[in-house]
């Protein structure tokens, strides 16, 4: 895609297309992503996009349009954003040190560290492992029904472990544990209770300590960082209209409660895209493919931003093709804000963009833009 429409502008002058200066940019990779990043913005048709790309040692962070319709600020590299369901590869992370560092096995029950009438629960159905839970084949549905919020500031305060607890006890689970696929928040929110249970410490807590301090991503948690409000991206709905900020509460930690910058998802994506250090461990089993497309009797939910060849911990991995590397990618979607990152760890190249407006044509051009463009600087 990304040839066709390079092909197609380039009679267009240069000038008109850059209608955004990189908010960060290394001299190679200001050539090699800033004109596909805005033919991608200028096709979309969305208030505002931020591009984030790392290549080897080289880094590019671009912000289009506007942060929220009729505001005239440009995103940055600083703007808060929400990414929604890539929380989930932030959980995987966590039970691969979890695992390296002897504390959970993949094989280890959830039960055995949920506490509670979700616990109690846990334990009267089939065992579930962790590893079931993370790659979204413990055979719950994607959401919990739950009844709505009273607080449209609190949208999720209705989802709650009790909730969870009477659902399994009253339902059981919808497949055995690690025979299909099925996309799952649930499942996920789940796996972060059990990894917080497992190192008795909140969740967040959990996150902080084992990646975002580490890492330095000071900008990067549940609660929006209030270092630079004004360059804040706000989602829009279907009908064009911006979406207030919310709060995602105590629940929803595993599967999509985090914020972010383009800034921290560079130094994130960095230290996926490393090859030893002390976290060697860690990152050797955050990438590995733990169950293949072919084990599973049903795969649902997973092939939005490209077919799945297998599940690793949260990551749905696409095989090496003719035009392809391997990729582990992960989208992500809540309040009117879409996100999606793409690694090729063989070749040192992560790509990463989130646009506000829940747009899903949108969206899936944003994956084909940035799949494409993984492929592009991996040398295919």
């Amino acid at each position: 895609m990304l040839k066709v429409f390079a092909t197609a502008l380039a009679a267009v002058s240069t000038t008109a297309l850059l209608i955004a200066a990189p908010a960060r940019a290394d001299m190679l990779m200001d050539e090699l992503v800033e004109f596909p990043a805005t033919i991608f913005f200028l096709s979309a048709g969305v208030p505002g996009a931020v591009v984030a790309v790392v290549k080897g040692d080289e880094t590019a962070v671009y912000g289009f349009g506007e942060t929220k319709k009729g505001s005239g600020i440009e995103p940055t590299g600083d703007s808060t954003i929400r990414i929604g369901s890539i929380t989930k590869a932030f959980t995987g992370q966590v039970l691969a040190h979890a695992v390296a560092e002897g504390e959970v096995a993949f094989t280890t029950p959830a039960a055995d560290h949920v506490s509670g009438e979700l616990g109690e629960a846990l334990k009267g159905v089939p065992p579930l492992l962790l590893i079931d839970l993370v790659t979204h084949s413990g055979g719950f549905p994607r959401e919990v029904p739950r009844d709505p919020s009273d607080d449209p500031a609190d949208p999720f305060a209705t989802i709650t472990y009790d909730a969870f607890a009477g659902w399994i006890a009253e339902n059981g689970l919808l497949f055995e544990p690690g025979s299909a696929v099925l996309y799952s928040n649930f499942g996920f929110d789940i796996l972060s209770a059990a990894l917080s249970g497992a190192a008795g410490k909140p969740f967040d807590t959990l996150v902080e300590e084992t990646i975002t301090g580490p890492l330095g991503m000071e900008d990067t948690g549940y609660a929006r960082s209030e270092r630079y409000p004004e360059l804040a991206m706000y989602g829009h709905g279907f009908d064009g209209e911006p979406l207030p900020h919310i709060v995602t509460g105590d629940v929803i930690t595993g599967s999509g409660g985090l914020t972010t910058t383009a800034n921290d998802m560079v130094k994130w994506m960095r230290w996926h895209l490393e090859k030893d250090g002390p976290d060697a461990e860690a990152r050797l089993l955050d990438h590995a493919v733990y169950r293949s497309r072919g084990d599973f009797d049903m795969v649902s939910g997973m092939d939005e931003s490209g077919r799945m060849s297998g599940m690793g911990l949260a990551w749905v991995a696409m095989n090496a093709t003719e035009g392809s590397p391997f990729i582990l990618q992960k989208a992500g979607g809540m309040q009117g804000e879409l996100s999606y990152v793409a690694l090729a760890p063989a070749h040192g190249v992560g790509v990463f963009v989130s646009i506000n407006a829940y747009n899903f044509s949108a969206a899936a051009a944003m994956a084909e833009f940035a799949n494409e463009l993984n492929a592009e600087l991996s040398g295919y």
